[in-house]
């Protein structure tokens, strides 16, 4: 389960990195922003589909602020500009949240009761299922769009050049924002899955994630959408097995290890140049 919440995260930075060049650090921000925005409306009396249609919509409203802040204010600016700028956003969001909700850990009621499958041993949640699920769909869905229509064919253009791109006619005000739109949405809903199955948010919970969300990014190649999907899953086996076999205090070491030795065997990724054209943005 961890595996599709850190694939949704890594989608979300390589829509950013593979068409804009620009790595969001607000996206953890937004992750935190569809947890907490969960647990609150569920607190608020909301039914849970209305709180995570609301969560997601929070998260979106959140990613078009970053947009309009950083890559459009400041992306004439020197490059780094908008990676900080972005970062503040995250430490904004973040320290919001303690202002309005606490720092203390909250925990959510258990929305869907006992939803446990046992098969030969193994305990597979039901939640936990229809959001791998989920995000394999909506992820398919995105390849769909980037590969058939013309706001797909206008990102990738960007994403080539953004210079020729205007000598296109492509309208980067208007595309751009797409990017955000949609990396907002795919981080707020892994924040989303992360509360319905693991019931607890936090203000910072978003940071973790979004670490391990960027090396399951490297992982599996920077601007290929499914080897961010495999990266993730990756990391998420990775974890499992290493607190299955060797206990909690080793995880980070099994998966930060990980990466430094994809790094020195292939500094591109896994899947940096197998997947080309529809998988790729």
């Amino acid at each position: 389960m961890l595996g599709s919440i850190y694939a949704m995260v890594a989608v979300a930075l390589t829509l950013s990195i593979g068409v804009l060049k620009f790595l969001n650090f607000s996206i953890p921000g937004l992750f935190m922003i569809g947890g907490m925005a969960t647990w609150a409306l569920v607190r608020a009396g909301l039914p849970w589909p209305l709180a995570v249609a609301g969560a997601l919509l929070i998260g979106a409203a959140a990613s078009l602020v970053v947009e309009r802040f950083t890559w459009r204010w400041m992306r004439m600016a020197e490059h780094f500009v908008p990676l900080v700028s972005s970062m503040a956003f995250l430490l904004l969001f973040e320290h919001l949240a303690v202002v309005y909700w606490g720092s203390e850990l909250r925990t959510l009621p258990a929305l869907f009761g006992n939803a446990d499958w046992r098969i030969a041993g193994l305990i597979i949640s039901l939640p936990q299922l229809v959001g791998l699920v989920a995000s394999i769909a909506l992820i398919w869905a995105l390849t769909l769009l980037l590969a058939r229509s013309r706001v797909g064919r206008g990102l990738r253009t960007i994403a080539e050049d953004s210079d020729t791109a205007l000598l296109l006619g492509v309208d980067i005000n208007r595309i751009v924002p797409v990017v955000f739109l949609v990396s907002g949405l795919f981080a707020a809903l892994a924040g989303v899955v992360f509360a319905l199955n693991y019931r607890q948010v936090h203000p910072f919970m978003g940071e973790v994630v979004g670490l391990k969300g960027i090396s399951a990014m490297i992982v599996g190649g920077m601007g290929n959408i499914w080897g961010s999907i495999a990266g993730g899953l990756i990391i998420g086996l990775v974890e499992v097995m290493s607190i299955g076999y060797f206990g909690a205090d080793v995880v980070d070491i099994a998966v930060y290890g990980l990466l430094l030795f994809i790094l020195f065997v292939r500094p591109t990724g896994l899947f940096s140049s197998s997947l080309v054209g529809q998988a790729r943005v």
